[in-house]
């Protein structure tokens, strides 16, 4: 029998939470598997092992590991798959489908559009746009992003540059200065973020402290948007197909 385990970041904030849970029982409810439950990778229970465990006691024979990540990174790359290869060594006659992230897609493009039009209903020929992302030292971070700078010009959106909360740079203090230097106009800081949370509140108070503050325009993060819904299920059937086509094989 097959299962879906949605692995959720997790989070100190119990309303970040709360979006998550309530995002995924949407998908959920759209999605024809008969086993789904959902766990995290940090801060939060259940864990992914005992996420795994809940799939199996349930009837799994089979189960697709589902990360609700924006980008492929650390977690995706060795976290998530290190818990895996852990279930595997205790459930051997378990099949484990590792699923995608949301990745870079034409989809994430519209929200940002929507994002910078919600503030921004004109031209932004005298503005820039500044998209704030968790940051990784993964250099496939910086390629993405350069991949979404690339999509939105594509669009009419542009200038767009780019900053990190942590572990790339520039960090958000320099991108926000940089980003002030491009022109006379406002700033639209986009924040590359899946819910508002702490670091939503640490660009919040990084805006207010700036001696720039005035030129910034805060958006709404990419948020749980109803397009990622479509998304999620998208990556979940690459999944099934695949297992289908190994079964085949």
């Amino acid at each position: 029998m097959l299962a879906i385990l949605y692995v959720s970041h997790g989070s100190r904030v119990a309303e970040g939470v709360r979006q998550a849970n309530h995002f995924l029982k949407q998908c959920m409810d759209q999605i024809n598997v008969p086993i789904q439950q959902i766990c995290y990778l940090e801060l939060v229970r259940p864990d992914i092992q005992e996420g795994i465990s809940r799939c199996i006691k349930h009837g799994a024979d089979c189960v697709i590991v589902q990360p609700i990540l924006l980008l492929s990174a650390g977690h995706d790359k060795r976290d998530i798959p290190d818990e895996i290869e852990k279930a595997r060594a205790v459930y051997p006659n378990v099949r484990f489908i590792y699923g995608r992230p949301f990745g870079v897609d034409d989809s994430i493009i519209d929200i940002l559009v929507e994002r910078i039009h919600e503030k921004h209903s004109g031209s932004v020929q005298n503005d820039s746009i500044l998209i704030v992302g968790r940051g990784s030292s993964d250099l496939e971070t910086p390629r993405a992003f350069s991949r979404i700078c690339a999509m939105l010009a594509k669009r009419g959106i542009s200038p767009v540059s780019v900053c990190y909360m942590a572990a790339a740079k520039p960090l958000l203090k320099e991108g926000l200065e940089l980003a002030v230097e491009q022109g006379p106009g406002k700033v639209y800081i986009v924040p590359y973020l899946l819910f508002s949370g702490i670091l939503m509140r640490t660009i919040r108070k990084s805006i207010e402290t700036s001696v720039n503050r005035f030129s910034f325009v805060l958006c709404k993060p990419l948020g749980y948007h109803p397009s990622l819904i479509h998304l999620l299920r998208k990556r979940i059937r690459e999944s099934i197909d695949y297992d289908r086509l190994s079964a085949q094989s």
